[in-house]
């Protein structure tokens, strides 16, 4: 893990995919893991710098060794300094080509920084341990974080909805990333930017509105009677296929909905627009996470209980 470390304090996310720090390395490895420290190829997509940060604190407890505690400091610090004029964090720093460069709640990129930011500010979850002097500025981080939360909350109609996978750094509207991920609503992304805001003590007013817009939104975008299903599709490279099937049972939300319509789509690697799962092509149908639950537990049960907490203060 140290070794992966880029010199600018974060880690990287080789060939797209996370490290597996489970692997020997050879000594010729490790030989260029050194030469490439000096790599611009950060990045916070998929839990990478803040997945490691957690850990070396975590390991620092434990071993007390200063390496490990340097290391996680190293990296807040790159956190901090990736921070945006908006209060975003883009999935990678410093490299801005095409859209690195923008907000990027997709996969809870920017909220996995946000809690990091928290831990430190807070001193919980061992953070107690880190250098004193990031402490304000972890409070600030957060405090210009949630800022950005705020107002890239989507306006539709002028009420308050959700959020989009990625915003534009400048405008801080709905924006693209991959081809097949176009400017929408996220059933899917919106969820954890919730629980943040729900985690928060004393949250202002403005926190509390945004929480009950985003719930209504989630609420009304709900889709019953479906679900999914893997069936056997020799035919096709994978050899499975994803359905939708009648479900009466079944709750789901999907992952993109358009922005001033609330209706869901689906999108291949082509950037076409579908508006059935069937008609984008098997590869992006069977390899992206489509529809999910994600809203449910907390429809059912956070929201209520922080709702019965903060009811006194929210009429």
């Amino acid at each position: 893990m140290l070794l992966f470390q880029r010199d600018n304090g974060g880690w990287p996310q080789p060939g797209g995919d996370a490290i597996d720090y489970s692997l020997q390395l050879t000594p010729e490895q490790q030989q260029l893991l050194v030469q490439n420290k000096v790599r611009l190829d950060a990045t916070i997509d998929d839990k990478a710098t803040t997945h490691e940060i957690n850990y070396l604190v975590s390991a620092f407890q434990k071993t007390q060794n200063p390496a490990y505690l340097q290391s996680a400091e190293r990296g807040i610090r790159y956190l901090l300094a990736a921070q945006q004029a908006s209060g975003g964090w883009a999935q990678f720093y410093p490299d801005s080509s095409g859209y690195r460069k923008q907000i990027t709640y997709n996969d809870n990129a920017m909220i996995d920084v946000l809690w990091v930011m928290r831990y430190t500010a807070e001193g919980t979850k061992g953070f107690d341990a880190v250098d004193k002097a990031l402490v304000l500025p972890a409070q600030q981080a957060v405090e210009r974080g949630i800022a950005c939360i705020l107002n890239t909350q989507y306006i539709q109609n002028g009420t308050r909805t959700a959020w989009c996978a990625q915003h534009d750094r400048i405008t801080l509207l709905p924006t693209h990333a991959r081809k097949f991920e176009l400017p929408s609503l996220s059933g899917g992304e919106s969820v954890g930017i919730l629980r943040f805001l729900m985690s928060l003590e004393n949250p202002s007013p403005a926190v509390k509105e945004a929480v009950r817009a985003g719930v209504a939104w989630l609420d009304s975008v709900r889709l019953t009677g479906i679900a999914t299903k893997i069936v056997s599709a020799p035919q096709l490279p994978r050899g499975k296929d994803m359905v939708v099937v009648a479900d009466s049972n079944s709750t789901l939300w999907a992952r993109f909905y358009e922005l001033d319509t609330n209706r869901p789509f689906f999108c291949g690697r082509d950037g076409i627009k579908k508006y059935s799962l069937a008609e984008i092509d098997p590869e992006r149908r069977t390899g992206y996470a489509w529809y999910g639950t994600w809203p449910a537990q907390l429809l059912a049960r956070e929201y209520p209980k922080w709702l019965k907490k903060w009811d006194g203060s929210m009429r």
